[in-house]
C-alpha cells in the first residue's frame, strides 16, 4: 500500500497572477510513514516548529518588522516573539485608524499566516526548509510526481480540459503507472491519494477520480488507486506540507529559475533508467532547456 500526498502551487486561472500552475504528489510506502514522520519532527524541533505548519511560501518571505527591531538576530527566540508581537500590535492599531480598511485586513492576514515563524530569522527559516528538502531528497523509498503547466502555452480549446483537470490527470496517471511498475511476485500494489483540503478543487478532483475509476485516463486504466482522494487539513498532516514544499520548489524553479530547493528534491522524481517520467514541464519543449524538460526527454536506458 502506498500513500500519495498532493498539493498545488500557483493559480489555475488564465492568466491569473502566476505564469505556472503546479500540482505535486509525493508518494511513499505506508511502512515508511512513521519513520519519515519522526525524521521531519526531529528537524522541526531544532527550530521550535514541532507544532507549527510547515508552510513553505510563508516561511520564505521576509518579515519587515524583523529588520526594524534592533539586534533582532542576537535576541533569544522568546525575546524575538515578544518583540515582533509588540511591533505587530502597534502596527495593527495604527492601521485601524486609517479610513481605508484594506491595509488593516491585509496586515492581519499576513501576521496570522506567519505567526508561527516570527521567532526565526529569515536565514533560519530558509535553513529549516532546506533541511526538510534535503531529507525528502534523500528518501530513496519516496517518489515525486509533478505536472508544471506553463499557462502561456496551455490552450483549453485544443486540450479540451482545464489546467486543474490536466494536472490532476497527469499526476494520477504517472502515480498509477509507478504502482504497476513496482509490482513483484504477482502481488498488486495499491495507492491512496491524500489531498490538501482546498474547497475549490475538492469536488472537481472527486468527480474526476470517479471518472478515472470507470473509464481510465487518457494514458492508462486506473485499477490500483483506491477510493476518491481523501481531503485533509494540511495544518494537521506533515506529509501534505511536504507536498506543498515540493510544489513551491517546482514552481519557483520553472518561473524564476530558482534551483536551490528544486535541486534538493528533484532526485525523487520517478524515473525509468535515466529518464525522469514522473515530472513534466508542460511548455514549448522545443525551446525549453530546463532540467525538467532535459530529464523528461532523456533515454530510458542507463
Amino acid at each position: 500500500m502506498y500513500l500519495c500526498y498532493i498539493d498545488e502551487s500557483g493559480t489555475p486561472e488564465i492568466p491569473g497572477n502566476t505564469s505556472h500552475f503546479v500540482l505535486a504528489g509525493l508518494s511513499m510506502p505506508i511502512w515508511h510513514w512513521r519513520a519519515a514522520d519522526n525524521d521531519i519532527i526531529s528537524i522541526l524541533n531544532k527550530y521550535d516548529l514541532a507544532t507549527a505548519e510547515l508552510h513553505t511560501a510563508w516561511m520564505m518571505r521576509r518579515y519587515l518588522e524583523q529588520s526594524k527591531i534592533a539586534d533582532f538576530e542576537k535576541l533569544s527566540r522568546d525575546a524575538r516573539r515578544k518583540a515582533v508581537g509588540q511591533w505587530r500590535n502597534a502596527e495593527l492599531l495604527r492601521l485601524q485608524k486609517l479610513p481605508d480598511p484594506a491595509p488593516y485586513r491585509q496586515a492581519k492576514k499576513n501576521f496570522r499566516h506567519s505567526e508561527a515563524y516570527i521567532h526565526l530569522t529569515h536565514n533560519e527559516r530558509m535553513s529549516a526548509i532546506r533541511d526538510v528538502a534535503d531529507l525528502v531528497g534523500g528518501w530513496g523509498f519516496a517518489r515525486l510526481f509533478v505536472e508544471a503547466i506553463d499557462k502561456i502555452h496551455f490552450d483549453p480549446t485544443r486540450t479540451h480540459t482545464t489546467v486543474v483537470e490536466q494536472a490532476f490527470e497527469q499526476v494520477v496517471s504517472r502515480y498509477h503507472q509507478y504502482l504497476v511498475r513496482e509490482e513483484h511476485g504477482g502481488l498488486k500494489n495499491y495507492g491512496l491519494l491524500v489531498h490538501d483540503n482546498n474547497e475549490s478543487v475538492a469536488k472537481k478532483h472527486t468527480d474526476l477520480m470517479r471518472k478515472f475509476h470507470s473509464a481510465g485516463t487518457l494514458w492508462t486504466e486506473i485499477d490500483r488507486i483506491i477510493e476518491t482522494p481523501l481531503f485533509v487539513d494540511s495544518r494537521l498532516t506533515r506529509m501534505v506540507q511536504l507536498a506543498d514544499l515540493c510544489s513551491v520548489a517546482m514552481r519557483r524553479y520553472v518561473e524564476n529559475n530558482e534551483s536551490d530547493l528544486f535541486d534538493r528534491i528533484f532526485p525523487r522524481g520517478d524515473h525509468v533508467g535515466a529518464r525522469v517520467v514522473g515530472v513534466r514541464h508542460y511548455t514549448d519543449r522545443k525551446k525549453c532547456s530546463c532540467k525538467i524538460c532535459t530529464a523528461h526527454s532523456a533515454p530510458i536506458g542507463p
